[in-house]
């Protein structure tokens, strides 16, 4: 029963790394599966901008033929000389419970980072903030949400007996949104509109958002995430990328603009419909009726939970109270829909200031997450 490590070169080798995942989590009710497309694209040169400043390497292993897990191996050059360092990521690390197997992918990263002059093997991240990171330490009995990562509990007890240590915890929150915008927020909100000579410019669609103001959100999210762990500056490239990926798709009720008397974009927060059981339903596959599921949980008149993807605020206008805009606009449609759940995506658990947004409405804390560091 040796074990057999393969690197991943072909487009059909690449279908058996993206599927192996689901395969893995068959039977398991909380896992939500990728779009597969999505997954393909990610992996194409000349689909994700992110591999312009970018090198990596697949590995999957297997055991008598048959294919026990799967890792990726990352350099992100952009991010290394951002924060001086020079890390290689792993990520899309899933296996068997198997000991010998896990440490037999994360050798093969380390030894391939180490060759590239890497000196610190970091992870479970992805090329970029826009991926899939952390790895799941609290809340392996809830869903997980189509902007998040989920393992198995066996997992942790891998990381561990290989060396790695914590760098860095996010932690998720379930927040109960309430059915009016409470009086002392809607109170605030007036306030910083008038000392700050902002407003919500509720726009229709992506279309009229590119129309009115071009890229400048882009420009927003990328300048407010500057201090976030393990950011990369987004290259003109990605922005562009990221836009046609995400926004042409979301219900604009669930997004909020804020723009200052000059008509630039000050902030913007980003919302949509929770489509894990939809992604459930397909498989993760568009065709042949995997559409259909999809389109019918963003599109849905009653939502029972919506997906808070970020909240971003230029720099020169945070601490002045922007963020009451987001919740004053958004709260009422979170009615409309009947929404009684808010998910929360990763939030640094230093980011106080971030917390604070959702720590203000009834809310839990109901999962944990961590990126691990070793020098290799």
């Amino acid at each position: 029963m040796a074990l057999e490590i393969r690197e991943i070169h072909t487009r059909r080798e690449l279908r058996e790394f993206i599927e192996f995942a689901n395969c893995l989590y068959r039977d398991c009710q909380y896992y939500c599966p990728p779009l597969f497309f999505d997954e393909m694209n990610c992996f194409d040169r000349e689909k994700n901008p992110a591999l312009e400043v970018s090198d990596y390497q697949l590995f999957m292993a297997y055991r008598d033929g048959k294919a026990v897990g799967r890792i990726a191996g990352i350099i992100n050059h952009r991010a290394n000389e951002r924060w001086q360092n020079k890390h290689v990521r792993f990520g899309w690390f899933d296996f068997v419970d198997d000991m010998e197997v896990s440490r037999a992918l994360l050798d093969k990263v380390a030894e391939w980072g180490k060759a590239r002059g890497m000196e610190a093997l970091n992870g479970p991240v992805g090329f970029t903030d826009f991926d899939h990171e952390g790895l799941l330490l609290e809340g392996y009995e809830y869903l997980a949400p189509m902007a998040s990562l989920y393992n198995y509990p066996y997992y942790v007890k891998h990381v561990d007996a290989y060396g790695l240590v914590k760098e860095a915890d996010w932690i998720e929150m379930q927040v109960y949104p309430p059915k009016t915008c409470p009086e002392r927020l809607d109170r605030i909100a007036e306030i910083v509109k008038t000392r700050s000579h902002v407003r919500v410019d509720k726009v229709k669609n992506a279309r009229e958002l590119e129309k009115k103001y071009g890229i400048q959100y882009m420009d927003v999210i990328d300048e407010a995430y500057q201090k976030l762990y393990n950011f990369q500056p987004m290259t003109q490239n990605q922005k562009n990328y990221y836009k046609k990926m995400y926004f042409p798709i979301l219900n604009f009720d669930f997004v909020c603009v804020v723009v200052n008397e000059k008509d630039e974009v000050v902030g913007v927060g980003v919302s949509m419909p929770d489509i894990s059981m939809a992604l459930r339903k397909c498989g993760g596959h568009l065709f042949p009726f995997g559409w259909y599921h999809i389109l019918k949980a963003l599109k849905a008149k009653k939502i029972e939970c919506v997906n808070l993807l970020l909240i971003a605020v230029r720099p020169d206008y945070q601490d002045k109270g922007v963020n009451s805009l987001f919740f004053q606009d958004l709260l009422p449609y979170f009615a409309k829909y009947d929404v009684s759940t808010l998910e929360t995506t990763s939030i640094l658990e230093t980011n106080n200031k971030n917390i604070a947004n959702f720590t203000q409405f009834d809310h839990k804390q109901h999962k944990r997450r961590r990126a691990y560091i070793k020098e290799i």
